[in-house]
């Protein structure tokens, strides 16, 4: 029975429409469209089982009616098809109707609904830009992800069970009172009035102050998961003072929040504990009154108490089930302010996939400059770099291996990110193959250019499992070629994890944090030698290897290369010297092209840095000297 519940809905399905609306009821339609059957399902036995508990007291009035008017040894001859229904009503029905309820909450909503919220919000947020997730914390991202879903799904759930119950229930309460007698439905009536009236005070205040204590809860875990991310700086600076400093002022920030959430708590349990009693007291007293001067029988002061004791019951659990769903609304709209965003780097509606048949990359006039392409996080945002490319032109041969060379801020990463289509252009066109990067999927443009970049981050997965990621398809021997011409094979085989898992099989740890910067860097490579992509970008491609280790991977560099479009970025200028043609930036221009051998002659830029450089690195200065 759990099974078929449970295999209602499926939560990790491809998102037929993946891109949430901003507005806070069209953001829950959304995913609760989804699964409306099954919301559907938990109304329909959220209604029986409030009406069924409404017929309980009925039936002990009923009870002290037949036991005052009957003669006890005729009691059961008599009222016996009464008596069993009533067993019947709480024996079956009222049983089954909690437990479709239950199973219907349970199996079939519970993990499926709020994990297809966070694979479809995670779908959605994975796919942002690049510029996305460089202006905010990556644990306010996941936290945000992974808090949206149950808050949705337990304000739906709380919403179609306790509101629904306590809408029917008491709904039902005033009409089996006014029908025995009017006057003595009035203390349940002014009971709801003054219910909703508190709840209209106090629940939105508890709304907003749960948003504001979801954000700082966020702005906490994303301080922590920042610390240990770079635990490696904590330690090597040794701060741990300041990381504390940075993370107190978070927690007591999130204290401060949560007590003034808890301040609108206990007054809501004091209002309502004394609006219980108002309407208990009232309830018992008029109906003695009523009794008293013959208006009502004794069943019906029978039925009427535990009517009123019901209410008081449920009215606690309503309540605080009413305050659960506005701070699950206020959860929900700090996560919006992540995943309610639409793409900002999207793909053409005709675009087709990137087809690279000789791998000429063209830039044509290219004018960039970085713009604030999401909202600004004024508490994590720092000053954004102004690199601008004007008038940006380079023609890359087919098989051409080209060097970019300049200082720091010259624009030469700026070119790569564009080729990459990180960012838009503000203005020209970049054409691999006479194709227009902005008119092809995004996925087809990658999936031609392999890159190795100078900080090298490795998924917290196997060795296997992190070369492979260049190919998913390849085989284990195709994976140990291409570490082996990477000269990775040597140090991998004698890699063993913390649970002795070995060589291939041993995991990195998160970004690779188990390996050396050189033993990462040649996993990096040996991941790109095995995809081997037609266009290959060399971005400090072996900064992180001592001198032994890049000339013995040199010839595989050449390996590498061997056919393939080529744009390498060094500051050490040793390593791209052999390039067929260096194209020199200094602040977004081309100011020098040639051959090494053809620059040095020309006596301009290059050869001032290749003379004055010291150990094969680009300095600021030596750049100013010459220009």
């Amino acid at each position: 029975m759990f099974a078929l519940f449970e295999r209602r809905l499926k939560p990790t399905g491809t998102p037929s429409d993946p891109e949430p609306p901003a507005g806070l009821i069209a953001f829950y339609w959304h995913y609760a469209r989804q699964a409306k059957g099954l919301f559907a399902a938990l109304f329909a036995a959220g209604f029986a089982v409030a009406l069924l508990d409404s017929l309980i007291p009925v039936f002990f009035g009923r009870i002290v009616t037949l036991i005052t008017k009957s003669p006890p040894e005729t009691l059961f001859a008599t009222f016996w098809p009464l008596l069993l229904a009533m067993a019947a009503v709480l024996l079956v029905l009222r049983p089954a109707a909690l437990t479709l309820q239950n199973v219907v909450a349970n199996q079939a909503i519970a993990a499926n609904v709020g994990n297809l919220i966070r694979w479809q919000s995670h779908w959605h947020v994975v796919r942002q830009s690049w510029a996305f997730f460089q202006n905010d914390f990556a644990g306010r991202i996941a936290n945000r992800v992974m808090q949206t879903g149950p808050a949705i799904r337990e304000s739906l759930v709380a919403l179609l069970t306790a509101v629904w119950y306590i809408l029917v229930y008491g709904t039902s309460a005033l009409v089996l009172l006014a029908a025995a007698y009017r006057w003595l439905a009035l203390p349940i009536a002014l009971w709801f009035l003054g219910y909703l009236v508190m709840l209209r005070i106090l629940v939105p205040r508890m709304r907003d102050r749960s948003k504001t204590m979801s954000e700082a809860r966020s702005q906490l875990t994303g301080r922590i998961v920042d610390s240990y991310t770079n635990i490696l700086t904590v330690k090597l600076f040794a701060r741990p003072w300041q990381e504390d400093a940075y993370v107190r002022e978070a927690v007591d920030d999130h204290t401060g929040k949560f007590y003034a959430s808890l301040r609108l708590n206990t007054l809501l349990g004091l209002a309502l504990s004394s609006l219980n009693a108002a309407m208990v007291t009232g309830t018992g007293a008029l109906a003695l009154l009523l009794w008293t001067h013959g208006k009502v029988s004794v069943g019906t002061v029978a039925m009427a108490l535990p009517l009123a004791w019901q209410i008081v019951n449920i009215s606690g659990w309503v309540a605080w089930q009413v305050t659960a769903i506005f701070e699950n609304i206020g959860v929900v709209q700090e996560g919006m302010m992540t995943i309610a965003r639409p793409i900002t780097l999207t793909d053409r509606p005709q675009a087709k996939a990137l087809v690279v048949t000789r791998g000429e990359i063209v830039f044509s006039d290219v004018r960039f400059h970085y713009g604030r392409t999401i909202p600004a996080l004024d508490e994590i945002e720092g000053p954004r770099p102004r690199a601008v490319l004007e008038g940006f032109s380079l023609t890359v041969r087919p098989g051409e291996k080209i060097g970019l060379v300049g200082r720091s801020g010259a624009g030469k990463s700026t070119v790569v990110n564009l080729l990459l289509r990180f960012f838009d252009l503000t203005g020209g066109r970049i054409l691999i193959d006479g194709q227009d990067i902005a008119a092809v999927t995004q996925e087809s443009l990658r999936a031609q250019i392999s890159v190795v970049t100078q900080d090298t981050s490795l998924l917290h997965r196997s060795i296997r499992d992190n070369i492979r990621y260049g190919r998913p398809e390849a085989g284990d021997a195709e994976v140990i070629a291409a570490a082996r011409l990477a000269h990775a094979d040597e140090f991998i085989l004698d890699l063993v994890d913390w649970k002795d898992r070995c060589g291939y099989d041993a995991q990195v740890g998160e970004r690779g944090v188990k390996l050396s910067g050189g033993q990462r860097q040649r996993i990096a490579i040996a991941r790109v030698i095995l995809r081997d992509a037609p266009i290959l970008v060399l971005d400090e491609a072996t900064s992180a290897l001592d001198s032994e280790v890049e000339a013995a991977i040199q010839s595989s560099l050449g390996t590498l290369m061997a056919g393939k479009t080529v744009i390498a970025i060094a500051h050490r200028l040793s390593t791209i010297a052999r390039m067929d043609r260096l194209v020199v930036l200094d602040r977004g221009r081309i100011v020098e092209q040639g051959t090494h051998d053809e620059l040095l002659r020309h006596q301009g830029h290059y050869a001032a840095l290749w003379q004055h450089q010291s150990g094969g690195f680009i300095d600021a200065d030596d750049m100013q000297a010459a220009g």
